[in-house]
């Protein structure tokens, strides 16, 4: 009996040890993602995108492969007007310098959920009562609305770090309140209308790379729901038979 609870006193600790180097990858592809819709690039961030190791992201799903084809065969062809040529493409569409009827591909949330097409409207407050609530504040300094595409990363990447905390410090309840928090922000907040964005973006953008972000975008967020969906069940198990 002893044996058996060694076991699986092991087996437990390998699966926290596992979604505890999937939260940090996520947390990192996070944090990548909020730079890339914040601002254009730097050219010393165009460079660190070419040389990255995409090869623990490259099997996710088909979509995100199909992206990373983009990305990567855009880079290989960088060039002295790489960086001008993106950030003309960025603000086209991103910044909202040009439309399509009448339609802007800014990255906010109440853009492309609301009627009016206006920023500053429910989906805005509904974000930022979420961030008060989890104790998450805006750094000074940023103008954007708290609805930003790259702000709801960069909260992601918040609650990513408090999920490893709570699975280090052995609060299964505490990391598992913290993946149910995110699974619904994502699903609610990102899911809820990046495909509404993406197809207006697509319309705008002249780019390949930029194409290519829109989709490993789509590829990454759906793997993560599967990711903290998984997770859940598994510290929904431990805690129904108290491990």
């Amino acid at each position: 009996m002893e044996d058996g609870n060694v076991i699986k006193e092991q087996a437990t600790a390998e699966i926290t040890a596992e979604m505890i180097a999937a939260l940090k990858g996520r947390a990192a592809f996070y944090d990548l993602l909020a730079a890339i819709y914040f601002r254009p690039l730097s050219s010393e961030q165009i460079e660190n995108i070419a040389e990255l190791d995409w090869s623990q992201y490259a099997d996710l799903n088909e979509l995100f492969a199909d992206g990373l084809n983009d990305i990567t065969r855009y880079l290989r062809k960088r060039n002295s007007g790489t960086r001008q040529e993106l950030a003309v493409d960025f603000t086209a569409a991103f910044a909202g310098t040009s439309s399509w009827k009448g339609r802007y591909a800014v990255p906010y949330e109440s853009v492309h959920t609301s009627e009016e097409g206006l920023m500053f409207q429910d989906a805005y407050h509904e974000v930022f009562q979420l961030y008060k609530a989890n104790r998450v504040a805006k750094a000074e300094g940023y103008d954007f609305p708290h609805d930003h595409l790259s702000f709801m990363c960069e909260f992601l990447v918040v609650l990513s770090d408090r999920i490893i905390a709570a699975l280090e410090a052995g609060a299964d309840a505490e990391a598992l309140a913290q993946v149910r928090v995110s699974r619904a922000f994502l699903a609610d907040h990102i899911l809820s209308w990046f495909d509404t964005f993406q197809d207006l973006a697509l319309l705008l953008l002249q780019t390949r790379f930029y194409r290519g972000i829109l989709k490993i975008s789509k590829g990454f967020f759906l793997e993560d729901a599967e990711l903290l969906d998984s997770m859940a069940v598994e510290l929904e198990n431990r805690l129904e038979k108290g491990e």
